[in-house]
Parts: C-alpha cells; sequence; structure tokens
C-alpha cells in the first residue's frame, strides 16, 4: 500500500497481513493466497548478458538487499509459511534480479525506515509502492514501474456515504499509514477546506489501517489503489472501495543517491518489457492498469 502515498504516498493500506517489523521470519496475522501462476511468471525471465556485465563486482558478490514493508498486499506480503516474501513486487525485484544476473533479498521493514536506511547504506534498493515525488527525490532517485493512485476504503454498503471527492471526510475519523502521502500530503489539502476537522488515525502498517475500518475504531481508511482493490478483495465482504481513484502517480523503485544501479534499473525493467515478462507479472496479480509505456529515472522532476 498513492503518490503522495506510500511512496510520498508511502501507501496506504491493504488487508495487510502482518505488521511490518524488521524480521523477515515475523509471523503474519493470516496470509493473503497469491494468485494462480504468480510466481512463475517471475521465475521465466532470462539473463541479460550485458546488462549484467555492468553490475559492479562488489554487488554481484553480496546480491542486492531490496527494503519492503512486507504488509501491502498484492504489492507485498508474506506466503503461507510466513517467511517467504511474495506478491507483484518481489517478483518484480527476483525478476530483475534474473535480468541482470545478481541474486536478490527482501527484507521486512517498516515503510517510514525504507528510506533512511537507503541513505545509511542498510539496504541497496527499496522497493515498497514508493510513489515518485520532487521531495523524496531530494534524497533518493527513483525508477518508475507502476502507476497508482489512491483509493477511498470504507465499511461495505458506505453506510456514512463517505466520497473521495469533496469534503465528505471531515468530522470523520480516516485511517492512514504513518509516513504515507495519505497522511503526510492527502489529508492534511483536505483539512484545509475543511469546518469540521478530519479525526486522522495513523498507524505503522497497512494491517492497523486495515483493521481499524473492519472494527469500527474508523469510518473509513485512504490507501493506494491496488492495496485498497486487494484488501476489499480479501475481506470476506466487510470492506469495499467508495468512488474512483485519484491523484494518479508513478510507484519508482528507490535507490540511493548517484548509484551505479539506477541506470541498469531502467535498461533492465526495459529489458524485461520487451521479453514480456514484466506483463506477464502484473497479468498474474490482476494489475495490467498499472502498467507503464516507459521507465524513468526521477519523473516527478
Amino acid at each position: 500500500m498513492s503518490a503522495v502515498r506510500r511512496p510520498l504516498v508511502l501507501l496506504g493500506s491493504a488487508m495487510l497481513l502482518l505488521a511490518g517489523c524488521a524480521d523477515p521470519s515475523t509471523p503474519s496475522t493470516g496470509p493473503a493466497a497469491a494468485p494462480s501462476g504468480a510466481a512463475s511468471s517471475a521465475a521465466a525471465v532470462a539473463q541479460d548478458a550485458a546488462l549484467a556485465a555492468k553490475v559492479p563486482a562488489g554487488l554481484k558478490a553480496s546480491g542486492i538487499t531490496v527494503a519492503s514493508d512486507v504488509s501491502y498486499p498484492p504489492m507485498d506480503f508474506f506466503a503461507a509459511d510466513n517467511q517467504t516474501v511474495t506478491g507483484a513486487e518481489a517478483d518484480l525485484g527476483n525478476a530483475l534480479g534474473a535480468v541482470l544476473g545478481v541474486k536478490v533479498t527482501f527484507v521486512n521493514v517498516p515503510f517510514d525506515s525504507i528510506i533512511p536506511g537507503l541513505q545509511a547504506g542498510k539496504y541497496q534498493l527499496g522497493i515498497s509502492s514508493f510513489t515518485d515525488t520532487a521531495e523524496r527525490e531530494k534524497v533518493v532517485d527513483f525508477v518508475t514501474y507502476f502507476n497508482a493512485g489512491t483509493s477511498l476504503l470504507v465499511p461495505t454498503g458506505n453506510p456514512t456515504g463517505l466520497k473521495p471527492e469533496g469534503d465528505s471526510l471531515c468530522g470523520r475519523t480516516v485511517a492512514v499509514a504513518k509516513g504515507s502521502t495519505q497522511a503526510l500530503v492527502d489529508l492534511p489539502a483536505r483539512e484545509s477546506t475543511c469546518k469540521t476537522p478530519i479525526k486522522v488515525s495513523t498507524f505503522p502498517d497497512g494491517t492497523g489501517v486495515n483493521l481499524a475500518v473492519t472494527s469500527g475504531r474508523a469510518e473509513a481508511a485512504l490507501a493506494d489503489s491496488p492495496v485498497a482493490a486487494y484488501a476489499a478483495k480479501q475481506s470476506g465482504g466487510k470492506l469495499e472501495v467508495a468512488g474512483s481513484s485519484y491523484d494518479n502517480a508513478p510507484f519508482g523503485i528507490a535507490v540511493p543517491k548517484n548509484s551505479e544501479l539506477t541506470p541498469l534499473l531502467q535498461s533492465a525493467l526495459t529489458a524485461l518489457k520487451a521479453g514480456g515478462g514484466y506483463q506477464r507479472i502484473l497479468a498474474a496479480w490482476g494489475l495490467e492498469s498499472g502498467a507503464l509505456g516507459e521507465f524513468k529515472i526521477n519523473a516527478a522532476s
């Protein structure tokens, strides 16, 4: 789990199976099911010898560590073993590793700790539905790979008649993920026109966001569109998306400033798409509508 969203929208919530914590082996509270064929969509990817030859020797030896908040299905979540990271972004990261001929390891990191971790050299990449924003580009670089917006998640039947547009959220309790664009940009902008303030309920991960709505502690949640749609689908009829998504913008792979990996990732994505792997991964997760025609470096600027 919104352009200012998880990426500076740090992405809002999904049925999110587990709280984001630093240990990738931490048990989830009930993993979602991966669609049939999802794993194979990432597996059938060929190495590009020319690009693989450009990977720095140190990374060839150590592999690439990817930080992700593993609690936002269908983008990132734990499989049934509560250890294997799966989802569309996990498939994409592994496929890029295959193209570049380098091992990729995902680690579970709280969303708002990923960029600081990249700056500190703990991880080489951050793949966690980061919206590519000019503000974030001040501290990391981005390579875009997917287009998404923000959606409004409400209890089924939308009993209070909330809408993603207008002022219907004024005076309501709305759940968002900590550090997300929804939390940092969207809601503050909405509140500037409210006569009655929005009651913002902030949670460290998507699991808390979704539970707040299903339990009645919040009347709605704002989350990235693919995450909200999946949360509704997996909620057992408890949640639905109200209206259409808005503020569509590209998600980007976060990379430390001036890293040699940045242009390589752009080329690897282009190669992955040329071979059909990019399209297969999105199709396996029902995300074809978010496909990009081209992949850009720091698209926001």
